[in-house]
């Protein structure tokens, strides 16, 4: 009797953990899964280092930089971009640590817009002026050929018509 009231309390005990396991399986929320979001390509970090400098390394874009700082940057911008970030959030940071230097744009701040304004008002100012010179060449060059053509004629009429008179005259 004894094994059978041993029996019966393992079956009991399995059952009881079976449901145990069962009712904390239905009762515990299950998350979404995502995915693992794939590693930046070399063109996506490259297309956002294209736009800035090398904070070290004078005039030399972060692209190209051989320097192995710039690798820990790029390799900071890949992290970033897996990280869901901006481009725009991520020249931030990098403005934020090293200042507006590193930007291949300067940001239309204060005296900055004027590299936007400047150069396409100084290239039409440029043209208008160039186009007036061009007016007044034209002008200058046909008026004394003009002047000279017809002083040539009216001294060529002077010249032929005295002539063809004088030859009229000795006829007679």
């Amino acid at each position: 009797m004894r094994d059978n009231n041993e029996y019966m309390k393992t079956k009991l005990f399995i059952y009881i953990s079976c449901f145990s396991l069962l009712l904390a399986y239905a009762l515990v929320p299950i998350g979404d899964v995502f995915a693992q979001q794939p590693t930046p390509s070399d063109d996506e970090v490259n297309a956002i280092a294209r736009e800035m400098f090398c904070p070290i390394c004078e005039n030399t874009p972060l692209d190209v930089c051989p320097t192995e700082a710039c690798r820990d940057w790029r390799e900071l911008i890949r992290q970033m971009l897996t990280e869901g970030k901006t481009s725009v959030e991520i020249k931030q940071y990098f403005v934020d640590h090293y200042g507006a230097r590193v930007l291949s744009e300067p940001p239309q701040v204060g005296l900055n817009w004027l590299v936007y304004v400047v150069p396409p008002v100084a290239f039409l100012i440029g043209a208008f002026l160039l186009i007036k010179a061009f007016r007044t060449w034209t002008r200058m060059s046909k008026a004394p050929a003009e002047e000279i053509s017809a002083g040539f004629q009216a001294a060529m009429d002077n010249d032929y018509s005295s002539r063809i008179e004088e030859e009229l005259r000795d006829r007679k």
